[in-house]
């Protein structure tokens, strides 16, 4: 399912703005700052049950963190740092904004924890293969765009539609799947990873 695959039909529509950022100057550090900025307002946002607000953030988020890595091909400054940075960044853009849902108004607290937890051990196994020797391995049932992009169709249909279907809120299902899927995508990755260790 994953929407990482799909990077290379984005491209086309991502460059004509990673060649304008170029021109005014926006490094890829930066523009990792901003995603992190974004979920931050985006995280607070939805723990005051401000589901508009809180989506436009992780829709930043989801554009800054797209854009950082574009910018770093494009000025061929892909180095370690970034990506270590990028990386730190990217799982307290996945904490402020599943904390903003859990601790406000939009999800109770211990769907939110399970969700939480699916989301950091999909991505912690993710990079840990490398530290391993096997290399990155970001496969699996849901990555983190399709997190975002999740995200985003939530928020954004429940601007308009509120309430709780079958016990639920629209947040608190979603976060019911990013726990389920996110624990299966984890166990998928480790599987993979352990199958390619030589010892």
């Amino acid at each position: 399912m994953t929407l990482d695959s799909y990077r290379t039909q984005v491209k086309p529509i991502l460059d004509p703005i990673v060649a304008m950022s170029v021109r005014v100057g926006l490094t890829p550090n930066f523009c990792t700052i901003l995603s992190l900025l974004a979920a931050a307002g985006g995280g607070y946002a939805f723990f005051r049950g401000d589901v508009l607000i809180g989506t436009l953030g992780v829709i930043l988020n989801a554009f800054f963190d797209g854009l950082d890595g574009a910018i770093a091909r494009a000025l061929d400054q892909q180095g370690l740092r970034g990506d270590f940075l990028d990386h730190t960044v990217d799982r307290y853009a996945d904490i402020f904004i599943i904390c903003g849902i859990l601790a406000g108004p939009l999800c109770t607290w211990w769907i939110g924890v399970f969700g939480l937890t699916g989301v950091l051990m999909s991505s912690y196994l993710g990079t840990q293969a490398q530290a391993v020797g096997v290399g990155r391995f970001y496969g699996g049932l849901l990555g983190r765009a399709d997190r975002l992009m999740l995200l985003i169709i939530i928020g954004g249909v429940s601007v308009f539609i509120s309430g709780d279907f079958w016990g639920f809120t629209l947040f608190a299902w979603l976060l019911l799947i990013f726990g389920v899927f996110g624990h299966i995508t984890a166990a998928q990755r480790f599987t993979h990873v352990w199958k390619n260790l030589k010892q």
